[in-house]
């Protein structure tokens, strides 16, 4: 190789390297230094608070509890 085409390629590589720096720091952007706030909730403890009575009725039907339908008896064949 020519003093020439290696000059050119150090110069290529050196191009390049510099447009997918600046690419890389537009599309990923820089490290921002910026104070976050975080909602914080409060703290669990053990008191059961009982549940309002609006939402949670307490003569709702039970889905989980199995109900037996009985009083006709109707057979496979007619």
């Amino acid at each position: 190789m020519k003093k020439s085409d290696i000059a050119m390629i150090i110069l290529i590589a050196s191009v390049s390297v510099l447009i997918a720096y600046f690419v890389a720091q537009g599309i990923f952007g820089g490290s921002a230094n910026t104070n976050q706030t975080v909602k914080t909730i409060d703290p669990i403890d053990s008191k059961i608070v009982q549940p309002d009575p609006a939402i949670f009725n307490s003569n709702a039907i039970n889905p989980a509890v199995e109900v037996q339908i009985s009083g006709t008896s109707q057979s496979g064949t007619q």
